[in-house]
């Protein structure tokens, strides 16, 4: 492609999420389902046979650019998460992380196995099935937590401890499946994925614990430039590495956070990555629209509404039971039910997984397990956030019927 049709592209991208952004600021609503939805406008699926063309066509193609600044967005934002929960945070709430992760996963990754052997009679595709419906999206629900201003509310630590559970969960269980599952591989290989990932999630571990002191000094320059350099070297230097070894660069990017979280650096980097975030963070949410295929949608509009009307509950309950293991009350504990509803990247990372080389899954029945999740995402990320912004008349419900008991912030 050449460069100036790239650069054109590019600059449809970020125009087309600033016009959505302003219009979203305007009604009061979440920029999250119009950024994906003004990437589904501007895909080459909508607009790829546009009998007008443009310097590079009228549509947005999903280049190198465009790919990586989804990543990067990713990053941030789970590097902004990672700010938020540092390990003494981790530490203290180890057990009720433990607890309403289990309950989480034990819920929604049952109800998705039964779900997907009903759905497709066999076991190979009801295991991506249940990974797919049972995972939320970090990415979404994070940048929704500092949207609502729900980030330093009590609702947040169950919300985003379970969030850690389920990501570490799902490194562990994309590299069984890869190996074992889908790829052809044998135990062998499995048992050398999972230990890489855990290898690598340990070493992580361990910079959380032994690394403040050397990035406080680190970041300890006046030069905004270097400060601004050096911490998004190390953040994306590390989730890189850890995409490279097959462990999920979200992971990473969290840990990264979670180190940084310990310096007195925290106030600067917020101030100075918030920005870099945000932009990033538009270009993941139109990256999911650019990706969407709605020509895929016909013959999976069943799947999709039986999947959204048992997995909705599904996870509302399973967050709800969460925020009570946090003795939080029925007004926190709804939201956080409501704020786990949302599904998106890793969804559609394991639904990729299926279309890959050597797959053991039929070709008719892996395109339908990825235009399924291609919609089923899509419709829980508008759900999802909608689900976050009106809470309001889902706790006064909830409180009526069962009473708040415990309040907090």
């Amino acid at each position: 492609m050449a460069a100036e049709s790239l650069l054109f592209e590019v600059g449809v991208l970020f125009a087309a999420v600033a016009l959505v952004g302003a219009l979203a600021s305007r009604l009061g609503q979440s920029v999250i389902p119009f950024y994906i939805l003004a990437g589904m406008a501007l895909s080459p699926f909508v607009l790829g046979n546009a009998s007008i063309p443009i310097v590079g066509g009228w549509y947005v193609q999903e280049t190198a650019f465009v790919s990586l600044g989804a990543e990067l967005g990713i990053v941030f934002l789970l590097f902004f998460l990672g700010l938020e929960f540092n390990l003494d945070r981790l530490i203290e709430s180890k057990d009720r992380i433990g607890r309403a992760g289990t309950i989480d996963l034990v819920v929604n990754f049952g109800i998705g196995l039964v779900l997907g052997y009903v759905l497709f009679g066999a076991a190979l595709p009801a295991v991506l099935f249940a990974g797919i419906v049972y995972i939320s999206s970090s990415a979404i629900i994070t940048k929704s937590l500092i949207d609502q201003g729900w980030i330093a509310n009590d609702e947040a630590g169950p919300i985003l401890g379970t969030l850690v559970y389920e990501d570490l969960f799902i490194a562990v269980y994309l590299a069984v499946v890869s190996a074992v599952i889908l790829g052809g591989g044998d135990l062998r290989a499995a048992a050398t994925s999972v230990g890489v990932s855990i290898g690598f999630i340990l070493l992580l571990l361990a910079l959380v614990v032994y690394g403040s002191a050397p990035f406080e000094r680190l970041l300890a320059t006046d030069s905004s430039e270097f400060f601004l350099l050096r911490a998004i070297g190390v953040t994306v230097f590390v989730a890189g590495a850890a995409l490279a070894l097959g462990v999920s660069e979200a992971v990473a990017a969290f840990f990264v956070g979670m180190t940084f979280s310990a310096t007195s650096h925290v106030d600067r980097l917020e101030h100075r990555l918030e920005p870099i975030r945000d932009a990033f963070a538009a270009v993941f949410f139109f990256w999911i629209g650019l990706v969407t295929d709605p020509s895929l949608f016909g013959g999976v509009v069943g799947l999709v509404a039986v999947a959204v009307i048992v997995t909705t509950p599904a996870k509302f309950v399973s967050g709800y039971l969460g925020g009570r293991v946090y003795d939080l009350g029925t007004r926190r504990s709804t939201r956080v039910g409501l704020g786990m509803v949302t599904r998106g990247e890793f969804s559609l990372i394991i639904a990729s997984v299926a279309l890959a080389e050597g797959t053991r899954l039929a070709g008719s029945v892996a395109d339908e397990i990825y235009a399924f999740t291609v919609a089923y995402v899509l419709c829980m990320s508008v759900i999802g956030t909608m689900l976050m912004q009106y809470s309001a008349p889902f706790e006064r419900l909830l409180v009526d019927r069962l009473g708040d008991g415990v309040t907090g912030r």
